[in-house]
């Protein structure tokens, strides 16, 4: 079946792929998280579309350049690579309301949880299949994008997934499913489409 759609996995960055030390301001020092990129390489391996949507807002909290972060995505996707596995597409939103620099500081459609990034890949790629989605990632705000786009959410342990859980961090929410890491949650993910 060529016209069969693909199921797409919505992929926050920080604390999902990579591990969680704040704002990057150093390019190597974005690290994959332990099996994220096999994690990902069994999505590939599997026809699952992969793709990142992140906030960025360092940018408009002037902590560094709008290229800095094409600049981490560049290295996220080179290690991803060095694993055998790649990213479908990649989006990012920049923007805060309450930023310093003011190309980037006003209300935005895309910023999670607002369904912006995930709506563009869509309409980007017809090919991904809406109604068989899911997003991963270690804050509320990605469960809540599930929630506001009609996919799957599962909330990973990793990075502030734990303070979520614990009611310490933005605020509780129900995950369809809550994974230790990345590679748990592909596997709940792997198993749901069977």
């Amino acid at each position: 079946m060529a016209d069969k759609k693909k199921p797409v996995v919505f992929l926050d960055r920080d604390g999902t792929l990579n591990v969680e030390i704040g704002y990057i301001r150093k390019v190597e020092d974005l690290q994959l998280i332990e099996g994220a990129g096999q994690a990902v390489k069994k999505l590939n391996d599997k026809g699952v579309a992969a793709v990142l949507v992140t906030n960025q807002t360092g940018a408009a909290r002037g902590y560094y350049p709008e290229n800095h972060i094409l600049s981490l995505n560049e290295r996220l996707i080179m290690l991803l690579k060095n694993e055998g596995a790649f990213l479908d597409d990649v989006y990012y939103c920049p923007h805060l309301e309450e930023g310093e620099v003011k190309e980037f500081s006003f209300a935005c459609d895309c910023r999670k949880p607002a369904r912006g990034m995930v709506d563009k890949a869509l309409a980007d790629h017809p090919e991904f299949d809406a109604e068989r989605s899911f997003v991963v990632g270690d804050k509320a705000t990605d469960v809540e994008l599930a929630h506001n786009c009609g996919a799957k959410g599962v909330l990973v342990r990793t990075g502030y997934g734990e303070a979520v859980l614990k009611g310490e961090y933005q605020n509780k929410v129900d995950a369809d499913f809550e994974a230790g890491s990345i590679v748990e949650a592909v596997d709940w993910i792997l198993q749901q489409l069977d």
